[in-house]
């Protein structure tokens, strides 16, 4: 997927989360999240904030803070930023810069795709909201996701299975079956629970017994989410 075409899937799915969560329930903006120790409000706010990036001084305060630990820094700097706004501010800036390409210095807009993606999902499926990937992003984020090493090392992690989209062309690895919609693969591929219960095949055992996926904050309520050829725009 070219970088055009990937700025406005991020621009749309930006939009859609703002219409997922506008008009949440006071209670459900600190539920827990599909991301272990963080609530809706701080994915919302990991979201509105990448077009947003700190100043450089800003970033190493944060990360001295953080004892260099990329994943304690994002994590800060998140629940920093959700612990400023109501539920409807966050709304207003994933809507307000839902257009921005500006990104932080160490990622690029192949990284945004599927963070936006997965954040999506990592809200909706505990929320118990449809939030649809489209196909042809999902696809692009899974092999995104599968080919880059650090942070969620997917060969490495799911090695001794085949991976095989269910609703598109997309397939990886070796070994043991695993089938599913891309939206569950690309869950899978970046650590997500919650995407065992929509695959299938004979290496699903495998990926329970051998602790490939770490531990989640939340069981969804509902459903996944799964790739359609629209807009990304929810359906209720």
């Amino acid at each position: 997927m070219d970088s055009e075409t990937s700025w406005k899937v991020i621009a749309e799915q930006r939009r859609a989360l703002g219409d997922l969560l506008d008009g949440l329930p006071p209670g459900d903006w600190d539920a827990p999240s599909l991301c272990a120790r963080w609530r809706v409000r701080d994915v919302a706010a990991h979201v509105a904030l990448a077009p947003q990036p700190p100043s450089p001084v800003a970033m190493a305060v944060a990360g001295l803070r953080a004892r260099g630990r990329f994943h304690r820094l994002n994590h800060d700097l998140a629940v920093r930023h959700a612990d400023t706004m109501t539920g409807e501010q966050l709304v207003a800036e994933l809507r307000r810069f839902a257009d921005s390409r500006r990104l932080p210095a160490v990622t690029n807009y192949r990284n945004i795709l599927f963070d936006v993606l997965v954040h999506g999902q990592d809200v909706a499926i505990p929320l118990g909201r449809p939030l649809p990937m489209p196909p042809a992003a999902a696809t692009a984020a899974l092999e995104r996701v599968w080919t880059m090493g650090w942070p969620f090392w997917a060969r490495r992690r799911l090695r001794g299975v085949r991976l095989r989209a269910t609703d598109g062309e997309w397939s990886a690895g070796e070994g043991s079956d695993v089938q599913g919609p891309l939206a569950a693969l690309l869950l899978l591929a970046t650590g997500r629970p919650a995407a065992l219960p929509h695959l299938t095949g004979d290496g699903v055992p495998l990926l329970r017994g051998l602790g490939h996926l770490a531990p989640t904050a939340a069981a969804p309520r509902d459903g996944l989410g799964g790739a359609t050829g629209g807009s990304g725009t929810p359906r209720t």
